[in-house]
């Protein structure tokens, strides 16, 4: 694309980007020089680095031995405290990490043409997409980021068999070795909270319809400018995480306006609390604000995996916490529709729960 093509202005970035489903990818590979006014932050808004606390840190576990005390204690605290923590030595082979952190890297490094075909609304399959930023359309400045997210049904060959093939065989080799480790952790949690039975009708509601995305986020000319993504918490059960080896996450500190870098390790997986487990735990456990930068040098992937509940799963307060409910029962397609009716905005959709 000739620089005289490059899309320019608001609105010509936003029908470029959005409309035509080249994402912020497809700007990138178009030429640009400098971060779009479609993209540029409020002044009050952008990352601030004197901000950031160098001398914390979330804790590493080793969840070599899952049913050994100091682990379930451990991983109960940290969500307690901090709502993240990494874990180590989980037995998801290095080479399955690899592979799905590649693969994302050649799905977003097809042409434009070839990823536009799965873009939100177009897609062959409703069980695969691709999009950009959050809420593009609520958003007054976009985020630096495109991402292709998946439904994940198990045993279901069907239902992935029109996911794009340069990362599909990956996805399904990542996902099912991330399923024992998510009811490693699940179960962990829930003794931290009374609860003894991970029957079905408990799968339904804390891990009934699981998302994967490929996250990519391409070089920025100006990242101090914009947000690969802005400050949020997720609205999921817990998310697993994959970084790769260029960092760029943070978290909130305990003390208010401060950030806490997560730095990546390799072979490790970053663990955060949803929403729905803080409402669930009645605030036992704490889904914490955190925020993407972009990068300047080079393209940046990331691989969450959300537990979700299940569309029609209704979840509260556990009656096993013995305490007096601060927040009223939810159907989860209910609260995933409010919160991305909006943008980003960091702590206020669990608001949307409280009684």
């Amino acid at each position: 694309m000739s620089s005289s093509t490059i899309p320019n202005s608001f609105d010509d970035v936003t029908d470029f980007v959005v409309n035509r489903g080249n994402g912020i990818t497809g700007l990138v590979d178009s030429g640009i020089q400098k971060v779009p006014e479609r993209y540029i932050l409020p002044p009050q808004q952008r990352f601030d680095l004197t901000k950031v606390v160098s001398q914390d840190s979330i804790l590493i576990i080793d969840v070599s031995n899952w049913d050994d005390p100091e682990v379930i204690k451990s991983i109960c605290e940290a969500s307690g405290k901090w709502g993240f923590f990494q874990i180590i030595n989980h037995g998801i082979p290095l080479q399955v990490l690899e592979n799905i952190t590649d693969a994302a890297h050649s799905f977003f490094g097809l042409p434009n043409e070839q990823r536009s075909k799965y873009y939100k609304g177009a897609s062959p399959s409703e069980t695969v997409f691709l999009a950009t930023s959050f809420s593009p359309q609520a958003e007054v400045a976009l985020e630096w980021r495109d991402y292709l997210s998946f439904q994940y049904i198990p045993g279901n060959d069907q239902a992935s068999a029109l996911w794009p093939p340069v990362c599909k065989d990956e996805v399904l080799e990542y996902m099912k070795k991330a399923e024992i480790v998510i009811k490693n952790l699940l179960q962990v949690l829930l003794k931290g909270l009374n609860v003894k039975d991970f029957d079905r009708d408990t799968q339904h509601t804390l891990m009934g319809s699981p998302r994967i995305n490929l996250n990519y986020y391409p070089k920025c000319p100006n990242p101090q400018l914009t947000a690969g993504v802005g400050p949020h918490s997720d609205i999921s059960t817990i998310t697993v995480l994959l970084q790769d080896d260029i960092g760029g996450l943070y978290v909130r500190g305990i003390e208010d306006d401060t950030w806490i870098h997560v730095p990546p390790i390799k072979g490790a997986l970053v663990i955060n609390i949803g929403d729905v487990l803080q409402i669930i735990s009645n605030d036992k456990y704490k889904s914490i604000e955190h925020r993407v930068v972009a990068n300047k040098i080079k393209n940046r992937v990331s691989v969450p995996i959300f537990v979700n509940p299940a569309p029609d799963a209704v979840f509260g307060p556990l009656p096993e916490s013995g305490e007096i409910p601060i927040y009223k029962q939810l159907v989860f397609s209910d609260y995933f529709n409010f919160y991305f009716s909006k943008p980003h905005d960091g702590k206020k959709t669990i608001d949307y729960a409280r009684i």
